[in-house]
């Protein structure tokens, strides 16, 4: 059952062994939001952790992170709907900053363009791969976006509305997708980003990040929805 909230946003914060990032992250997550930590196997006991500092848990038995995005947003109840990654690459501090034109409604999805703090931010064989993906993804939506930054802000019934199926690495990449599809209002905004806590489970080799970029090249293939397309957040029809 979901536990329903007042929060004004939910933040969805994907989980697989995140103990020692936990207590950062939490503290920052804004006042009166919700974080909703989705557990996808933790050993190290993140969980407890992510309970034991006020945050809702969720576990999600698949694995993917597509899996538990999907799962953060399905038991998410506020309004508008924050993604973050819970490694503390990010800051929470800075969601308002993501999602207020959402929250204002002049924009559809916001998403955090990462800009490295440090060298070592951001390993040479991840960013590589992230730069392949930004051409296609320009090639495919027209967009002009230049990263596939993790960290976003959209209205829950409206990202529900996009049918989202990919339970892996390539979920955030069809958000985009199949958004721009419905012709959302889609944004970027500058974020820090810092060096993660542990390692990277997707994109910590140059294997990961290329099978990354592979998985991803199927979601680009799909073919616009020919059909009726999910509307555009707050478009009265």
């Amino acid at each position: 059952m979901n536990e329903t909230s007042t929060s004004p946003v939910d933040v969805v914060l994907p989980c697989l062994d995140e103990a020692e990032a936990l207590p950062w992250v939490l503290e920052r997550i804004p006042p009166t939001w919700r974080a909703i930590v989705v557990d996808n196997g933790s050993t190290d006991g993140s969980p407890d952790i992510a309970r034991g500092l006020g945050a809702y848990v969720v576990h999600e038995p698949r694995r993917g992170f597509g899996a538990a995005c999907h799962a953060g947003l399905i038991v998410a109840t506020a309004d508008i709907v924050c993604f973050s990654d819970c490694d503390a690459s990010l800051d929470p501090q800075l969601l308002p900053r993501v999602a207020g034109p959402v929250l204002d409604g002049s924009i559809d999805l916001v998403l955090g363009r990462r800009r490295p703090t440090t060298l070592g931010a951001w390993p040479l064989h991840a960013r590589l791969a992230n730069l392949e993906l930004a051409r296609l993804i320009r090639r495919r939506t027209g967009l002009p976006l230049r990263d596939l930054g993790p960290m976003r802000a959209a209205r829950r019934e409206a990202l529900l509305a996009l049918g989202l199926t990919d339970r892996r690495s390539g979920y955030p990449l069809q958000m985009v997708v199949r958004a721009a599809d419905a012709g959302w209002r889609i944004r970027e905004t500058d974020v820090p980003y810092h060096p993660r806590m542990g390692r990277s489970k997707v994109t910590g080799t140059w294997r990961g990040a290329w099978q990354a970029v592979r998985d991803m090249r199927a979601v680009l293939a799909e073919h616009p929805a020919t059909g009726p397309v999910a509307p555009v957040p707050g478009d009265v029809r």
